[in-house]
């Protein structure tokens, strides 16, 4: 199957603030207009297609123009990096337009603080829709989650772009994100390769909610099995349902069965059906002796590590050649499992995004290669959409922000080393 490597990104911050050519990055990073050269980087937007979105120049937009973006997050390289693109685009349209002070196009960027929280996400959007901006562009968390929103603001004149992952909603204006499907099964291309085609792998996903997640984990079981029969995928463990893995690895180790473990929780929360039929009162219907079984599985369960729980269920595949990673917490928690498990040497880790541990581990050979996105891009190219739909002057439904695949035979070359994302 052919693939096409595409390149990803790198850069800065990321805080519920105002996003203008006003802004705390250092000036040579800015591109005023009065600079010769090329910025630094224009690689990253020529990575965009189609490539009208890596530019500004036909954005007239009027004078105070409110643009609000929303991403998953603050505190993460990768989240810095979509917010570098958002203010630089910000600053390009500014100084294009000639436009200070309250004439300014605002594009404010606001994300939850420091994971990927649904509620708070949709708090933000319920805030920026109190303020009315002119367009919303939005990284949805759960791609479900925000349906009553949408169609509030909609019904309000302010219409919906999506950047960084799909949404569900049916009145999605424009989509700029990487091409999950095509990225993923190229990682599994890769990882397949290294292990000789042939083998058990191992994918860990980030969640089960988002449309990003979806995708890249279907794209790689598809690719095995399509084009690597020889492989097999015998473990898939969600990020977001690590808390039930531990209660169920720490029964396992308890000698408590799947069933009774479901038994004995459904009773204890009143779900569970007595003998007749009827529901059970609760935990006057669990005996004292189970009670004390799911004290103790809590307890243990409680001081498991996200890192040793991935390692308990990696374990029971004592062949296990290959690990593949979603997205960067997937890859670390993956590489810190496999680190505990004393087996970087012997299963392969790939998977996506970049940041300082990454960087190092695949320098030091514990991760084998990386798909890199290009977050600066998609920030940028998110604010291009945006702006095309207050003006109405047409949008595709989909934008390709790019990527690269990243291994130690060129994880030095000057042009991937721009792209990295610390």
């Amino acid at each position: 199957m052919k693939k096409r490597f595409m390149a990803a990104v790198s850069l800065a911050l990321c805080t519920a603030v105002g996003v203008c050519a006003c802004s705390s990055r250092d000036t040579d990073d800015v591109f005023t207009g009065e600079e010769t050269g090329t910025p630094k980087w224009q690689s990253k937007l020529n990575m965009i297609s189609p490539a009208v979105y890596g530019t500004v120049d036909d954005l007239e937009l009027e004078p105070g123009t409110y643009i609000s973006v929303i991403g998953k997050m603050e505190n993460s390289p990768y989240w810095k990096q979509v917010r570098a693109g958002v203010q630089q685009a910000a600053d390009d349209i500014n100084e294009k337009l000639g436009y200070s002070g309250d004439d300014r196009v605002k594009v404010l960027f606001n994300a939850p603080a420091d994971s990927e929280d649904i509620d708070e996400q949709v708090n933000i959007l319920d805030e920026e829709m109190a303020r009315y901006p002119d367009v919303i562009a939005i990284a949805s968390i759960d791609e479900n989650s925000s349906a009553v929103q949408f169609d509030l603001a909609v019904g309000n004149g302010i219409p919906i772009v999506a950047f960084d992952s799909g949404n569900s909603y049916q009145g999605i204006q424009c989509t700029c994100m990487t091409d999950n499907a095509e990225a993923s099964a190229a990682g599994a291309e890769k990882l397949c390769d290294v292990i000789g085609d042939s083998g058990e792998v191992a994918l860990i996903v980030q969640d089960s909610v988002s449309g990003n997640a979806r995708e890249r984990a279907e794209a790689f079981q598809n690719e095995l099995s399509a084009d690597h029969p020889g492989v097999s995928l015998v473990e898939t463990i969600y990020l977001d349902q690590l808390g039930e893995l531990k209660r169920q690895a720490a029964a396992e180790e308890l000698g408590v069965t799947p069933e009774e473990l479901t038994a004995w929780t459904e009773a204890a929360s009143g779900l569970g059906t007595d003998a007749d039929g009827d529901s059970d009162a609760g935990e006057d219907a669990i005996s004292e002796e189970a009670k004390a079984r799911l004290a103790e599985i809590d307890s243990k369960a409680g001081a498991m590590s996200d890192e040793e729980t991935v390692a308990y269920y990696l374990s029971k595949h004592p062949d296990l050649d290959g690990c593949f990673g979603t997205n960067a917490d997937a890859v670390t928690t993956g590489l810190e499992a496999l680190r505990y498990m004393d087996k970087t040497e012997d299963i392969v880790l790939a998977g996506f995004d970049t940041g300082s541990g990454q960087t190092a581990a695949l320098e030091n050979g514990e991760i084998n290669g990386l798909i890199v996105q290009n977050p600066f891009g998609m920030g940028y190219a998110a604010v291009v959409a945006a702006a095309r739909t207050v003006l109405e002057i047409g949008n595709e439904a989909v934008v390709d922000t790019g990527y690269i695949w990243v291994d130690q035979e060129n994880m030095d070359d000057e042009s991937v080393q721009e792209m990295l994302y610390e």
